[in-house]
């Protein structure tokens, strides 16, 4: 083996039929000589995954089976427990399962985490990925805020923002993008690209089960804000997603909501557990919060009857409530 400084045990979840992902990810990353151990999570996937990762033959895969969907929450929370008690790791790497790390991230990551000052349970750092246009402006020099914990906000919209995020997006029509940084701050992030050493763990702790699915991500990392520590953007280092995120491709129209065109049981997780996380931080002015929230909500109901959407509109409220009045877990499908 390589002479390494440092030791990096690869930690990810999956589920359904995902195995032309989870097999390319694998294979890139047990291709850096700095990965230890790779702990997946089998989250009641549709096949064997024990079966297919035996067939990669590469004795640092380590699978865990559930006979349920334990979401993102209760898998990652499973996949940090185990590498803390059971792998002889420096760092962590989370990974989704389609999450294809370029050839050189882990190392640009490392040499970046040698490179940024703080203590080992000061800071973790974030590959960036592509696709998501706000973490490239960000990483080009916009202020994170722009994107992250809008005062008084209802669902990203704010009465108070309207006029000025048209400015923005007017200017950007004839402003040139920006140069990518060397790295960057941003209060939270998803799992997927996010290494941090194992003694952030006495710190943060571990995933909270009740969110089930989303936002889990943003409330967990957001941990590390609130401990006094800083989340890195690293721009050089890079993560491929190569399975599309829902809603991507969708196409805005008149008088149409893609909350309602595209309800399911991830929109649902996703109001909901975005609502319980954020509004007690980013509500300072409670009026304005529920002037927000009666003006994006009347907006809907509105679009809901021209839409023929009324009964995705009232499940769309059932979300708003549950998250409101904090009532997680694993939901009934109904409400999908």
């Amino acid at each position: 083996m390589a002479n390494i400084k440092y030791k990096v045990c690869v930690l990810t979840v999956t589920y359904g039929n995902r195995w032309r992902f989870l097999q390319q990810v694998l294979q890139r990353v047990l291709s850096f000589a700095e990965v230890v151990q790779v702990v997946i999570v089998n989250n009641a996937a549709d096949y064997l995954v024990l079966k297919e990762a035996q067939g990669l033959n590469d004795v640092r895969l380590k699978v865990i089976d559930n006979l349920e969907n334990k979401g993102s929450a209760g898998g990652y929370k499973q996949a940090i427990e185990y590498a803390r008690q059971n792998v002889d790791a420096d760092f962590f790497w989370l990974l989704d399962d389609d999450n294809l790390p370029d050839e050189s991230a882990l190392k640009i990551l490392l040499q970046k985490w040698d490179e940024i000052p703080g203590s080992d349970d000061k800071k973790a750092l974030f590959c960036l990925r592509p696709d998501r246009k706000p973490h490239v402006k960000i990483a080009q020099g916009e202020d994170p805020f722009r994107y992250y914990l809008m005062p008084d906000n209802f669902l990203g919209f704010s009465i108070t923002r309207i006029f000025y995020n048209q400015f923005l997006k007017f200017q950007e029509r004839f402003k040139k993008p920006g140069t990518f940084k060397n790295y960057v701050k941003i209060p939270y992030s998803p799992y997927g690209g996010l290494l941090f050493h194992q003694k952030m763990i006495v710190k943060i702790g571990y995933p909270n089960k009740a969110f089930f699915l989303y936002v889990d991500d943003s409330e967990y990392t957001y941990r590390i804000t609130q401990s006094g520590g800083t989340i890195w953007l690293i721009p050089e280092s890079r993560i491929v997603d190569i399975d599309q995120s829902q809603g991507i491709n969708y196409q805005k129209k008149l008088f149409a909501s893609q909350l309602l065109d595209q309800w399911n049981f991830r929109i649902y997780y996703h109001l909901r557990n975005r609502l319980y996380f954020y509004t007690p931080i980013t509500v300072q002015n409670n009026f304005l919060f529920n002037l927000n929230k009666l003006i994006f909500l009347n907006w809907l109901k509105l679009i809901s009857v021209i839409s023929s959407k009324e009964k995705e509109y009232k499940k769309l409220l059932t979300a708003v409530n549950d998250g409101l009045n904090g009532n997680l877990g694993k939901a009934d499908p109904d409400k999908f």
